[in-house]
């Protein structure tokens, strides 16, 4: 398949024009797509977008429909189902249309078959959080797609041909893979926000943890990205030092207690990785709840040292 000689056919509409919509708007249209523009339930955001992407706002769902034959539907996920039923009454045959969710399938475009039409869920693997800049991080951005057979490959050619890696991933799988992404992303900002709260009760303002935590966690990120979790690991659990996270445990309380534990009982496998000649026997039965923490601390004190 010849890309350069297909982006000449292709043209390229948004329903929604909030952040995914114009960051993608941008991206594609910068890298060469003919993006024909925005409809927006708001005329103000779709105005907005068209000027950002040097595109067309378009006052109907109905004209957009005409002029594009890929159709991505940028709108919250509540709505995706919403916008779909009002575009499916129209002539849409041949054309391919797009969500944006990390966590629905293409299955939400019930009967797209029937109307003669392609559904694919293109999810880019990044944060998207702002309309005007996000766009510069698509770049490096890994891309997933999902739907129907017949055109998966002029999806997926046509993302990768913009320098994106690419997986296709089955419908069944969606919720899994969104799953990791908010482990990956979302969550870690909850582990950030409880480790400021710690700090905090050690008498630093909120602006001093920030500032204190911000190059450990920055660090560690990259650490991860350059070298993959294994390699990047360190502290008591990669050193099965289980005198160390005992005292932790017994100087938390709560749901910070819960997450130390839930988390390091996960990172002994990265461990298991990284030191595959070490037993972390103990240190599980420590984090399992297993080992009365106040009886058996000073004893195993004693024999470690």
């Amino acid at each position: 398949m010849n890309n350069k000689n297909n982006n000449r056919l292709i043209r390229i509409g948004f329903i929604g024009a909030g952040r995914v919509g114009c960051s993608l708007g941008k991206y594609f249209s910068q890298k060469g797509l003919c993006v024909a523009g925005y409809y927006s339930r708001t005329g103000a955001s779709a105005k907005e977008a068209a000027l950002f992407t040097d595109t067309l706002q378009y006052d109907d769902i109905k004209s957009l429909i005409e002029d594009c034959n890929v159709i991505f539907i940028t709108v919250p996920d509540k709505a995706i189902k919403e916008v779909w039923d009002i575009i499916s009454v129209y002539n849409i045959t041949g054309k391919i249309i797009c969500h944006c969710s990390g966590a629905m399938s293409s299955d939400v475009f019930s009967g797209i078959t029937l109307c003669g039409a392609y559904g694919y869920s293109v999810h880019p693997l990044c944060a998207v959080n702002s309309r005007t800049e996000s766009f510069k991080t698509l770049e490096s951005t890994y891309f997933t797609i999902e739907g129907n057979k017949e055109k998966i490959l002029f999806i997926k050619e046509l993302i990768s041909g913009l320098g994106n890696k690419v997986s296709v991933i089955d419908a069944a799988d969606k919720v899994r893979y969104h799953a990791a992404a908010v482990l990956a992303s979302n969550l870690c900002i909850s582990l950030y926000s409880a480790a400021c709260t710690l700090l905090t009760e050690c008498g630093f303002s909120p602006e001093e943890a920030h500032t204190a935590l911000s190059p450990l966690f920055t660090g560690n990120c990259l650490n991860i990205a350059g070298r993959g979790p294994a390699d990047a690991l360190t502290g008591p659990i990669d050193r099965n030092d289980t005198v160390t996270v005992i005292k932790h445990l017994n100087n938390l309380d709560g749901n910070i207690r819960q997450i130390y534990r839930y988390l390091s009982l996960e990172l002994i496998k990265t461990a298991k990785i990284k030191n595959p000649d070490t037993d972390y026997t103990y240190m599980t039965d420590i984090l399992s709840g297993n080992i009365d923490l106040e009886e058996n601390a000073y004893e195993k004190f004693r024999t470690d040292f």
